[in-house]
């Protein structure tokens, strides 16, 4: 049983995350052969205070 783990931004669109789940769960399903039921996802929601890309938090890029 896949499991994938997806780290990104904290979104409190729940509508968005059942749409990107539910996208992701088929293409799984479909490259590995398995059912739908078999795959798992786990979201690591992360503030932009607690990411930088080139030495600077992306809080203070904005």
């Amino acid at each position: 049983m896949p499991v994938i783990t997806v780290e990104g931004p904290k979104t409190d669109d729940l509508s968005k995350k059942r749409d990107f789940v539910e996208k992701v769960t088929e293409a799984a399903s479909e490259f590995y052969s398995l059912p739908e039921e078999s795959i798992i996802i786990l979201m690591k929601e992360n503030r932009q205070d607690n990411v930088s890309v080139g030495g600077k938090l992306l809080t203070d890029k904005k």
